[in-house]
């Protein structure tokens, strides 16, 4: 048995906001010596497309901080207005680059490189009839039962 510590992570969301938690753990893990994977599945598969174009939503995201204190006195209903998503979005995309903290593009290049293995669910590719096509080069296809066979080994498993 290998002493090498593993760390399986489940990446379920396709949002921006939610693109950073399993590509800054992964890579970070990859760093400190741990063998990783990463199933993506259900709408955590927008991760491994070629072309990103990430959203932040802030209908139904309570603990999302909002501008000028707004998340105290601007209405819940209100963050359906068209064009919110754009906005936050914008505004998001402002303050991570603003702070210096590296693009999803950029965290996921680096978890290419730290040999991080990337597993697109095939189940939920043939479910939503996308193309492989659309993926980046280097992920596997493969489904729960091939991430169980990391996974249950694993020192750690997370679901994000």
């Amino acid at each position: 048995m290998s002493d090498e510590k593993k760390l399986a992570i489940i990446a379920t969301k396709g949002t921006l906001d939610w693109a950073y938690p399993p590509f800054i753990l992964a890579s970070t893990a990859a760093a400190l010596g741990y063998q990783v994977q990463i199933f993506f599945t259900f709408y955590g598969l927008q991760l491994l497309r070629r072309d990103l174009d990430l959203k932040v939503s802030p209908l139904g995201n309570p603990g999302m901080p909002m501008p000028l204190g707004m998340d105290k006195w601007f209405p819940v209903l209100g963050t359906a207005i068209p064009g919110m998503q754009s906005l936050m979005t914008s505004m998001m995309k402002s303050k991570l680059k603003s702070k210096g903290v590296a693009s999803v593009e950029d965290l996921r290049g680096l978890c290419m490189e730290a040999d991080v293995k990337m597993i697109a669910c095939q189940m939920t590719v043939d479910l939503f009839d996308m193309e492989q096509t659309s993926f980046i080069e280097g992920i596997e296809y493969g489904g729960a039962a091939m991430f169980f066979e990391f996974a249950g080994d694993s020192d750690i498993c997370l679901f994000t």
